[in-house]
Formats: structure tokens, sequence, C-alpha cells
């Protein structure tokens, strides 16, 4: 498995990392609340948040929610 032995990151952990962000971003958490250190972990779990986001926007138009529909 290719590992960076320096920044301590693999194919793996980036994979986690990704599916990790799309939970978080799939949960409305904030983007602020990446539990990553080192930059190439965090783009990975960002990435996943910004396709959760992106996602979840698709399936649910603005105005699409409870509060809409109540009134």
């Amino acid at each position: 498995m290719a590992t960076d032995i320096k920044l301590g990151w693999d194919v793996e952990a980036l994979n986690k990392a990704y599916r990790q962000g799309c939970m978080a971003g799939e949960m409305g958490l904030p983007k602020s609340r990446c539990p990553y250190r080192g930059d190439v972990v965090i783009a990975a779990w960002e990435a996943g948040w910004d396709d959760a986001g992106e996602a979840r926007a698709r399936r649910s138009p603005p105005g699409d929610d409870l509060f809409s529909h109540i009134a």
C-alpha cells in the first residue's frame, strides 16, 4: 500500500476521511468540525463534506422543509 511516510497518510486514510466528511455533511455539521490535522487529510474530509452538501441541495430545493409545508 502506498504510504507517504513523511506525512503519515495513505489512500485508505484519505478514503476514510472522505467518507467521514460525507457523513458530517449529510448530518448538516459545520465544516469547522473537521477532526483531522494535516492539509491532505483535511482536504479529503472537506471534499466529502462539500459533495454531501451538494447532494443534499439537489435532493431538497430551497424552501422545501417542514416549515414551508405548514405555512
